[in-house]
């Protein structure tokens, strides 16, 4: 299996290994993350708009249901009560697989996952999942270059970004932060996210067999970066460090959009 850090679009550096931080961070038990449900396993907070099951993906929710697989995997179905036609890991690069819902019907989730083709769905048994509240979401938007935090419906954090070039942009979608990984040297900042996009113009980065955009420190580009963003990655999403650092809290799960 090639290192987690030949697979991530960051650019010319070594090649050094992303260790995974601990489990507890990987599976999103930050702050945001809650546990609290009913009897049908369902958390009592949660509500059909927070499904987001339809909508742009301008959109912002106030709040969304993720589901962390409970075993080492879970089948996957093209439809509840379908026959299974793919294993749900639930580990993914050695980190839980927490994974946003967007439907629901009784006995059944419906999640995003982060393997290829990008925006992958499946419907998985509820019994094989957990079920949690993710307050938190992130937009990014190409056109404007600047990545947007958001809280229980409410921005809080807007921040410059650097961007993929013409040639290998960030690619657009509905995504998520799939975990969190440690930073391979300080260019990279406190840490990395790794996100379940991957790219549309590279599929085989340094001969990975894989090329996965995440969202770093600035790799030297402060300055292109400034207070406008840039175009100056190979499709990951660049931050100062101090931008970076405010996303210290937002669990695995939490949707990415990526606009433009």
């Amino acid at each position: 299996m090639p290192s987690l850090r030949r697979v991530l679009l960051c650019g010319a550096v070594p090649s050094i290994g992303l260790a995974v931080l601990g489990a507890w961070w990987a599976a999103g038990w930050g702050s945001g993350h809650t546990t609290a449900g009913n009897a049908a396993g369902i958390p009592s907070r949660a509500t059909p708009s927070s499904l987001r099951t339809i909508g742009s993906p301008a959109s912002v929710p106030a709040e969304t249901l993720v589901a962390t697989i409970r075993a080492s995997d879970a089948p996957g179905s093209q439809k509840p009560d379908g026959p299974p036609t793919i294993q749900v890991p639930g580990q993914w690069w050695q980190a839980a697989s927490v994974l946003p819902v967007i439907a629901q019907q009784p006995g059944w989730v419906r999640v995003r996952l982060a393997q290829r083709p990008n925006e992958s769905v499946a419907w998985v048994p509820a019994a094989a999942v957990s079920l949690s509240i993710d307050p938190y979401y992130i937009r990014v938007d190409v056109r404007t270059m600047h990545l947007e935090l958001f809280k229980d419906g409410r921005e809080i954090g807007s921040f410059p970004a650097g961007i993929g070039v013409p040639s290998a942009p960030t690619p657009t979608g509905r995504f998520f932060v799939a975990l969190f990984a440690a930073s391979p040297s300080p260019a990279y900042g406190p840490f990395v996210i790794v996100t379940s996009a991957h790219s549309d113009t590279i599929s085989d980065w340094e001969q990975s067999g894989d090329a996965i955009a995440a969202i770093h420190g600035p790799l030297g580009s402060d300055a292109d970066i400034g207070t406008r963003g840039a175009r100056v990655s190979h499709g990951c999403i660049r931050l100062h460090d101090r931008d970076l650092i405010q996303l210290r809290n937002v669990p695995a799960g939490t949707p990415v959009d990526i606009i433009g």
